[in-house]
């Protein structure tokens, strides 16, 4: 079997571009669509399979311990891949025979994680976020070449993406169908690629997108924004965009499903008296009433002071549980006025009861009715 090197005319320490260099210029002389002779039929097998052999790597470096480089691809049996491969498909992850690729393929989906306060998911916010992602080249428009050029058609496959070689088994002589090398399967060739993209038809680039993000959100939920996300190589379509939300802690407010919680603090005597009192909700003042008598743990809701609901309509309540403050220390005065109060009063004497593990356990229970 004549020597692979031979047959591509190089030299055994000849680079992978001076090896693909002289097929390309063997193969235009010898493919069967422009010299139809036997010979040179025979001559292009040849050279092709010395191509596949010494542009491998790994089959090039076996070749030159003294490994078998024929058709069998040193293994006996190897043939039967490209049979496999011809009868059916090579598994699906190429091109049909006879159709190029396209150079025009969906772009990446992207993700944005975005930081909300629970004042935006009461009532929804509107953003404008700056992503970073790949964007058409304004250069080419998608083209991939550079101004005043096109692509044009390989002139190895002639368009059609794939070249055949004959492969050599036991069950004879196989044609089988493989991608062109020279044009990577997509039929034609970029002689004069893009400066502004490198010949991709995209480039990486911050953008704004606008979104109004919706009341309701919570953190976890994700936004889709379909054909916001990366261009595809050569302008295609685009994919999606995805906003992750994280709603940022509050001093004051935590969320139960669509109802706001809070606390607040009265003084033993606005408890036994009653009060009225201005508080500030996440949407401006409320005013509240607390009832004289009062307990600790007990639950006062502002109803349609909540969260707009993410789907749906309304608001959820704004809950307050009430938190008795007992004064640690008194003046002579002060609790002389107190012991009156007790002996006008006669409150009932501690006294076991049911155990409640809590305020903070009563204040959820009630919360929850």
């Amino acid at each position: 079997m004549a020597d692979h090197y031979e047959v591509l005319g190089v030299e055994r320490d000849a680079s992978p571009d001076e090896i693909k260099k002289a097929y390309r210029r063997l193969a235009r002389q010898l493919h069967p669509d422009v010299n139809p002779g036997e010979d040179a039929a025979e001559r292009f097998k040849l050279v092709t399979h010395a191509y596949d052999v010494l542009s491998d790597p790994e089959q090039r470096q076996r070749y030159d311990l003294g490994g078998d480089g024929g058709f069998g691809g040193g293994a006996g049996f190897g043939g039967f891949g490209d049979i496999f491969e011809t009868f059916f498909g090579g598994g699906g992850g190429g091109p049909r025979a006879g159709r190029p690729r396209s150079r025009r393929e969906r772009g990446q989906d992207a993700l944005v994680r975005v930081d909300l306060t629970l004042g935006d998911v009461v009532f929804g916010v509107h953003r404008d976020l700056e992503v970073d992602t790949a964007v058409l080249c304004e250069t080419c428009q998608g083209s991939c070449c550079q101004p005043g050029t096109q692509p044009v058609t390989c002139d190895i496959c002639h368009g059609s993406g794939q070249v055949q070689r004959t492969v050599r088994s036991l069950l004879g002589n196989v044609v089988t169908s493989q991608p062109c090398t020279t044009c990577q399967g997509y039929g034609t060739t970029i002689p004069y690629p893009c400066s502004g993209c490198q010949g991709q038809g995209r480039v990486r680039a911050r953008r704004t997108v606008s979104i109004d993000i919706p009341a309701g959100v919570e953190t976890g939920l994700r936004l889709q924004l379909p054909g916001s996300g990366e261009v595809g190589p050569a302008g295609g379509p685009n994919g999606d965009l995805y906003l992750e939300v994280t709603v940022e802690p509050h001093d004051v407010f935590s969320r139960d499903g669509d109802d706001l919680l809070a606390t607040l603090e009265v003084s033993m005597v606005d408890a036994i008296l009653g009060t009225s009192v201005t508080i500030e909700s996440l949407d401006g003042p409320v005013d509240l009433d607390v009832r004289a008598g009062v307990q600790a743990g007990d639950v006062l809701t502002i109803r349609e002071r909540g969260i707009t609901p993410l789907r749906g309509s309304g608001r959820g309540d704004l809950k307050i549980g009430v938190q008795v403050v007992t004064p640690g220390h008194l003046d002579p005065k002060s609790r002389a006025l107190i012991q009156e109060l007790a002996k006008r009063t006669k409150p009932a004497p501690p006294h076991l009861a049911e155990f409640h593990p809590g305020l903070f356990a009563k204040l959820r229970d009630k919360f929850k009715r």
